[in-house]
């Protein structure tokens, strides 16, 4: 979509950012903030090894481009008017491939997977072969949570940049990811795109989480095969009619119970 739109896409992420921290300068009664961008806001070398939260930035397509300026604009206001506030903690996250019930959004594995399945059509993989990190959506959360209370007791020795993902173990491919979301289903075939444009992706990106799992003591939770049947299980669900919300409640408290802290 950054493609297709690149003005849109810096008006939301650049824009946007300068909007929600407009209001954070300008509230005295905040105290700790978790600024999310994307893993994508890293200039992306194609290396074999996980970023880490001072590596350069950059971006060779808009969005990309756009989260890492996002970073900047972060940069610029925690330097200019949060460091030397009292009282006060902001970090910016980066998580990893992330998945999970209710992601609707156009051209992610994911919402194209259940939109092709309920089709009965063949899912189409762009780029079958780019490895990511895979991640559930409850993984991240748990630790921009966790981060935001070490940020209101600490707010000087958390404030910064912090990465989030799993292990090296959840680093698959796209069709990987695809394949075993067809057998959680019960059913699906994969095919390539009909699309003769295609827009640069990057073919491996990784993160290195380690400041996260030394000095908050965060640990991702579920492996690649629970990820994705938990993700495709609630798309199911979904898919019968059944209360999401409530789906959503059982698996929140279910991953919950692996948490090793409160």
């Amino acid at each position: 979509l950054s493609y297709a739109s690149p003005k849109e896409t810096f008006d939301t992420n650049v824009g946007g950012s300068v909007n929600v921290l407009e209001q954070v300068r300008c509230c005295s009664s905040l105290r700790s903030v978790i600024y999310v961008t994307s893993d994508k806001c890293y200039k992306n070398k194609e290396w074999i090894w996980g970023y880490r939260e001072n590596d350069e930035l950059g971006g060779h397509d808009p969005y990309s481009a756009s989260k890492a300026a996002a970073e900047l604009v972060f940069a610029s206001y925690q330097s200019s008017f949060f460091q030397h506030r009292e009282l006060f903690g902001a970090a910016s996250v980066r998580a990893g491939n992330v998945i999970g019930g209710g992601d609707w959004a156009v051209d992610r594995i994911v919402p194209d997977c259940v939109r092709a399945l309920q089709q009965d059509q063949p899912i189409e993989l762009r780029f079958p072969a780019a490895t990511r990190p895979w991640q559930h959506v409850l993984e991240p959360l748990s630790g921009y949570l966790l981060l935001g209370r070490r940020l209101w007791e600490d707010p000087r020795a958390f404030a910064g940049a912090w990465n989030f993902g799993p292990g090296d173990e959840a680093i698959r491919t796209v069709e990987q990811l695809t394949r075993r979301f067809i057998e959680v289903w019960g059913k699906g075939t994969i095919t390539g795109t009909a699309n003769t444009f295609k827009p640069h992706e990057a073919g491996k990106l990784t993160l290195n989480c380690d400041k996260a799992r030394q000095l908050l003591g965060w640990r991702p939770q579920w492996n690649f095969d629970r990820t994705v049947t938990e993700t495709a299980e609630w798309y199911r669900h979904w898919s019968n009619g059944e209360d999401v919300a409530a789906i959503s409640h059982a698996q929140i408290l279910r991953y919950m119970e692996g948490l090793g802290h409160d």
